[in-house]
C-alpha cells in the first residue's frame, strides 16, 4: 500500500462567505459556506464484515412507510438505444445466432451507445468559484443515465463470449437498471437483487427491461451476498463488484480517462468524481497511468474523491490518516434519499481507491444533502446540465480544495455521474 506523502492531516473544512459580486450564479457558492459536521459522529471502522443470514423477500416492495427509502435516482431514456443501432444488433440477443456473431453484433451496440460521453468547458461556474479551465464531463449520456451503463454492458459482453446464458447481481437501483438494459441486448435472463425498503422509480425500468426483481431483506451488502450465493448455487454469471470483476470494471472505467485524453490532449491538473464503490475512482487512475506509462501524456492527474459526510469508508479512511479502507458500522450509516448512491459500510474496490488519491497525492472530502442539491440546481441553472444531486460530490470537493489551497491555473475536469430526470 503506497503511504500518503503528505506531512499533516487532510484539509478540513472552512466556512467561506460568499462572494455578493458573483451574480446570477451566487446559488453555487451556496453549496459550500455552511460549515461541516465533525469527523466523528459516529461512524467507527470494524475490522470485519457483519453480514447477516437475511432470508429472500419475493413479495412486492414495501410500501411507503418511517423504514422505506425513497431515492433519488437517476433517470434512463424511454428508449435508451437508437432503433437503427437496436436493429443491426439484433443478432446479439438471438440465440440460434453462431456466438461469434452474437458478440459481433453485441460490440457494435457498445462501440455506438456506450460512452463518448460529453466533456464540455463549465465557463459559469469558473466565474462563480474564480477556477478557470473547469470542464465537466457528464456521463448523464450514456443510455440509462449513469456511468454503470459502462460496467454493465462490459459484464453482459463477459458473460456472452463465455457462453452463460443468465447473470445476476444486486443494485441500489442505477445499476440494476443498466444491467437489465444489457442482458436483454445480450439475450441474457437477468436476476436483479435489491433492498425490499428501498422505492425508486428505477424500479419500473428493470422490470421493462425483462430483468427478473428480486427483493430482499436488509442492506445493500446483503443483497450482495444473495446475489453471489445464487450465481454459485445455479451456475449463473455473477456480475457484482469486485473479486473476478474488479479488472474488467476498472478497465471499463478506465475508458472516461481515454476520452478526457482524446479532448484535451494530455491529462488534466486533477480529476474529481464522486465515490461510493471507488470503481469509477480506480478506473480513472488506472486509465491515466496507462496513458502516462504509454508516453502519452507528460503527467497523472491528481484525484480528487467527493462523497456524503462520514458515510462512506474510502473519504473516511483518507480523512483519518488510515493505513486500509476499514469497513463502518452498519448501523452507523443513514441513507436518504439524496446520499444513497454514495453511502456504504462497506468499499468493493476502496483499497483500490485509497492507493489512487495517495499516489497522485489526491484529496478526499464529504459533502451534505444540502448542499449536493445546492450543487444540482447550479448546475442546472448555470450550465444547463440536468445532474443527480449524488453525482455533484467530486465537484464539491474540488470547490473545496480550490478555496482552501487557491489552486494554481491550469485544467481541471469533474466527472458527473448521472443525469436526473
Amino acid at each position: 500500500m503506497l503511504q500518503s506523502k503528505e506531512s499533516e492531516d487532510p484539509p478540513g473544512n472552512s466556512s467561506l462567505a460568499a462572494d455578493p459580486s458573483l451574480g446570477p450564479t451566487l446559488a453555487l457558492t451556496h453549496s459550500i459556506t455552511e460549515s461541516m459536521a465533525p469527523l466523528n459522529d459516529g461512524a467507527t471502522p470494524i475490522s470485519t464484515n457483519e453480514f447477516n443470514d437475511l432470508a429472500l423477500d419475493d413479495s412486492p416492495l414495501l410500501p411507503s412507510h418511517d423504514e422505506s427509502i425513497q431515492l433519488d435516482a437517476a433517470a434512463g431514456l424511454t428508449n435508451p438505444i437508437a432503433p437503427d443501432v437496436e436493429s443491426r444488433a439484433a443478432p446479439a440477443a438471438d440465440p440460434t445466432v453462431p456466438i461469434e456473431k452474437r458478440v459481433e453484433a453485441f460490440e457494435d451496440l457498445m462501440d455506438s451507445e456506450i460512452g463518448d460521453t460529453s466533456l464540455s468547458r463549465a465557463r459559469n461556474i469558473e466565474r462563480t468559484i474564480g477556477l478557470r479551465q473547469l470542464y465537466l464531463k457528464f456521463e448523464g449520456g450514456n443510455p440509462t443515465g449513469t456511468q454503470k451503463d459502462r460496467i454493465a454492458f462490459a459484464q453482459a459482453m463477459d458473460a456472452l463470449r463465455r457462453g452463460y446464458t443468465a447473470m445476476t447481481l444486486a443494485t441500489c437501483g442505477n445499476y440494476g437498471a443498466a444491467a437489465g438494459l444489457a442482458a436483454s441486448l445480450a439475450g441474457l435472463r437477468c436476476y436483479v437483487y435489491i433492498p425490499a425498503s428501498y422505492r425508486t422509480r428505477r424500479i419500473a425500468e428493470i422490470e421493462r427491461t425483462g430483468a427478473i426483481l428480486i427483493r430482499t431483506n436488509g442492506d445493500y451488502e446483503n443483497a450482495v451476498e444473495l446475489s453471489r450465493q445464487h450465481a454459485r448455487k445455479d451456475e449463473l454469471y455473477d456480475a457484482n463488484p469486485g473479486g473476478d470483476n474488479t479488472a474488467l470494471q476498472l478497465m471499463a472505467y478506465g475508458s472516461i480517462a481515454y476520452e478526457i485524453y482524446d479532448e484535451l490532449r494530455d491529462a488534466p491538473a486533477a480529476v474529481a468524481v464522486s465515490v461510493s464503490n471507488g470503481t469509477t475512482l480506480a478506473g480513472l487512475y488506472r486509465g491515466f497511468l496507462s496513458l502516462y506509462r504509454r508516453g502519452k501524456t507528460s503527467r497523472i492527474p491528481r484525484m480528487i474523491a467527493g462523497s456524503s459526510h462520514n458515510k462512506n469508508p474510502i473519504v473516511y479512511a483518507f480523512r483519518h490518516n488510515l493505513l486500509r479502507c476499514d469497513d463502518l458500522r452498519p448501523k452507523s450509516i443513514r441513507e436518504t434519499k439524496v446520499n444513497e448512491p454514495l453511502v456504504n459500510w462497506h468499499a468493493v474496490d476502496g483499497e483500490a481507491a485509497l492507493e489512487a488519491l495517495r499516489a497522485t497525492h489526491g484529496i478526499a472530502n464529504d459533502a451534505s444533502d444540502k448542499e449536493m442539491s445546492t450543487l444540482s440546481k447550479s448546475l442546472r441553472s448555470a450550465e444547463g446540465l440536468d445532474v443527480l444531486p449524488a453525482a455533484t460530490a467530486g465537484l464539491h470537493a474540488l470547490i473545496e480544495l480550490h478555496r482552501e489551497s487557491n489552486l494554481p491555473s491550469d485544467r481541471y475536469v469533474v466527472v458527473l455521474t448521472g443525469r436526473k430526470g
